[in-house]
């Protein structure tokens, strides 16, 4: 089914990342086990509505979520089209394809209480790790980026004395973020204490490395924010992530424009910001049942 091209093309045109690239892969990967399996089809102009929409059903036999049915539709929308726009097929199969209804699902943030909490623990500041956890934590607060765009920043993205910090996020895309004078300082601190213990060059290196001077990882930096929202939170879902809806959410409940918070948070279109104003309208109903008299 010539996968390899799409993929080539979603790698360097597109400049996807490798964890999009990789869902892609398997999406297609399985569509096209079906399509063997199922119609011995091995060309793409083979391909057709009913076989995509034979595809879905099985998926949604099997009792797959309408998310997942829905991010592989997305995958396969995406390939055919650019098939055709490669002229190697003259109809797109997909195009009366609809993906089965999703359930709203707000997103899960830590009260504001309870982040306070988090930010007036004590902690040695000597102790290199304990400082750079204390960081990680207070930075995905204080931005509301992306668990890879942390791992990402490098020491000469930090503009302190202009009070921002620049990011590298999805598509390559740079964007510059404010930061408070308070997290200013402890970066400066975490940066001193990162050089004094691991003779480490402080211009062109990674900011977050773990105690051998490595580069941080994905599962380490979720260890450390799960064990830090464990302390105040009982909620099952303690991710990166999590603290970036949290984020979010708190610029929203006070007062922050929303143009303004989708800049911040690097989302393309302002759909993907609106999700938050969800929350926001639940807090404004409990105010308004704890505080009207006829509610």
């Amino acid at each position: 089914m010539q996968i390899d091209s799409f993929l080539q093309y979603l790698e360097y045109e597109k400049r996807y990342s490798s964890h999009t690239i990789n869902s892609y892969r398997r999406d297609l990967s399985q569509l096209q086990m079906f399509l063997n399996n199922v119609y011995q089809v091995l060309e793409v102009k083979q391909v057709s509505f009913q076989m995509i929409r034979s595809w879905l059903a099985e998926m949604m036999d099997n009792g797959m979520s309408a998310k997942t049915i829905n991010r592989k539709i997305s995958a396969t929308r995406s390939y055919f089209r650019f098939m055709l726009r490669q002229s190697l097929i003259k109809i797109d199969p997909t195009l009366k394809i609809q993906g089965p209804k999703q359930k709203k699902r707000l997103p899960i943030y830590i009260e504001e209480r309870k982040m306070m909490l988090l930010s007036v623990q004590e902690i040695d500041y000597h102790d290199f790790e304990a400082v750079r956890n204390q960081l990680i934590m207070q930075v995905f607060y204080a931005t509301g980026i992306r668990r890879a765009e942390l791992i990402g920043m490098t020491c000469n993205s930090m503009y302190l004395e202009e009070n921002q910090v620049k990011v590298l996020g999805k598509r390559n895309k740079e964007r510059i973020i404010p930061i408070d004078d308070h997290l200013v300082v402890l970066i400066k601190q975490y940066l001193t204490l990162r050089s004094e213990r691991l003779s480490i060059d402080n211009e062109n290196d990674w900011v977050f490395i773990t105690k051998r001077g490595k580069k941080m990882y994905p599962k380490l930096v979720y260890r450390i924010v799960n064990s830090y929202l464990s302390t105040v939170s009982t909620q099952d879902k303690k991710s990166p992530h999590v603290l970036r809806h949290t984020f979010a959410t708190h610029m929203l409940n006070n007062g922050a424009d929303l143009n303004a918070v989708k800049e911040l948070l690097g989302h393309a279109s302002l759909a993907a910001t609106q999700i938050y104003t969800h929350n926001t309208i639940e807090k404004l109903k409990k105010i308004y049942q704890q505080a009207h008299p006829k509610a």
